[in-house]
């Protein structure tokens, strides 16, 4: 798949993947980390450090573990991965595009309201 094929698959089955409160509160909270690792990672690699480096990389992982937690609650697990260059491309995209973009929308708050008033 390409990159925009893997985007135009995330989005379409989105929200179908994200029902569960405890994993939608979750990811609120863990992808901003994984962002500011991804920042934090370009700056180390042009500052050449490796404490920052390391930091970077374990903001990453630990977010990427949390939403994993939370993707356990759902009552539907995220398709399975179909190598490693899926895995990688998937959970980049997931984190810098289609997370943020879940927000901005306005569909995690929809997504949200439904687990306080569910109908």
């Amino acid at each position: 798949m390409s990159i925009k094929e893997i985007l135009e698959w995330q989005w379409d089955g989105y929200a179908k993947f994200h029902r569960s409160r405890a994993n939608l509160l979750l990811h609120i909270i863990a992808v901003p980390f994984f962002i500011v690792g991804v920042i934090l990672l370009v700056l180390s690699i042009f500052n050449l450090s490796l404490p920052l480096i390391a930091i970077s990389v374990s903001l990453m992982v630990g977010s990427i573990v949390v939403q994993g937690i939370g993707h356990s609650k759902e009552s539907l697990p995220p398709e399975p991965f179909t190598g490693p260059t899926n895995a990688i491309l998937r959970i980049i995209l997931e984190q810098l595009y289609t997370f943020p973009k879940f927000v901005i929308c306005g569909n995690w708050l929809k997504a949200y309201k439904s687990t306080l008033y569910p109908e």
